[in-house]
């Protein structure tokens, strides 16, 4: 993998976190890492739309299209030039503000910072989330076993 690849998947795997964060967790998060707001200009405002999201029977059949989903889009450019996108879901334009900026400071040099500040929380809480609904699962599984008859011996 070389290095371009390398940057491109890392910046796919900060945008996919911001994306699934809860709006509140993220803005607060985001709030206590830069209290005031780096310069910047809105290179898109944040605005909502929806988008289609697509499932496979089993994960392996044909694609179909599974419902709609509310999503906020924007994209900023800091001072400095760097450029941040960012997508939620939801409504939250707060939200898709902040992970615009969080992806721009990311794209500015700051990602071992941000990593460490808003990053690692945010997949560590998704983590956690995803280990108890895991437990919730399994403590709802039923093992079904059949017991030989004696008249069919």
């Amino acid at each position: 993998m070389s290095v371009t690849d390398h940057a491109i998947t890392a910046r796919q795997a900060r945008l996919s976190t911001l994306a699934k964060a809860p709006a509140a967790r993220l803005c607060a998060l985001f709030a206590a890492y830069a209290p005031d707001l780096p310069a910047h200009e809105m290179l898109r405002a944040p605005e909502i739309g929806t988008v289609m999201l697509r499932g496979r029977a089993g994960a392996k059949g044909a694609p179909f299209n599974l419902g709609e989903m509310t999503v906020t889009r924007c994209a900023v450019r800091l001072s400095s030039g760097a450029v941040g996108h960012g997508h939620v879901q939801g409504r939250d334009k707060d939200a898709a503000r902040a992970a615009a900026l969080i992806d721009a400071l990311c794209e500015d040099g700051q990602v071992s910072a941000i990593e460490a500040a808003i990053l690692a929380p945010l997949r560590a809480e998704a983590e956690a989330l995803r280990q108890a609904r895991a437990t919730r699962a399994a403590a709802t599984k039923v093992e079904f076993f059949t017991m030989v008859r004696g008249d069919n011996a």
